[in-house]
């Protein structure tokens, strides 16, 4: 299957097995990034939370609702 990076328009070959192929085939939500893209958005948010002023938002852990 042939992919196409939305950050960097580069095209990519994938198996057409795998899990992501079925998601990008069956929901045209999900869209692909490669792996250089992944690493250097990862990397950068890395950053980020190291500095203090970003956050992260994230789902609050379930507690118990009568106590």
């Amino acid at each position: 299957m042939r992919v196409k990076c939305v950050i960097c328009d580069q095209v990519h070959t994938i198996d057409d097995e795998t899990l992501l192929a079925k998601r990008l085939r069956n929901r045209p939500i999900h869209t692909y990034t490669c792996p250089e893209c992944y690493g250097r958005i990862e990397e950068k948010t890395n950053d980020r939370l190291k500095t203090g002023n970003f956050r992260l938002y994230r789902d609050k852990p379930a507690g118990d609702y009568w106590s």
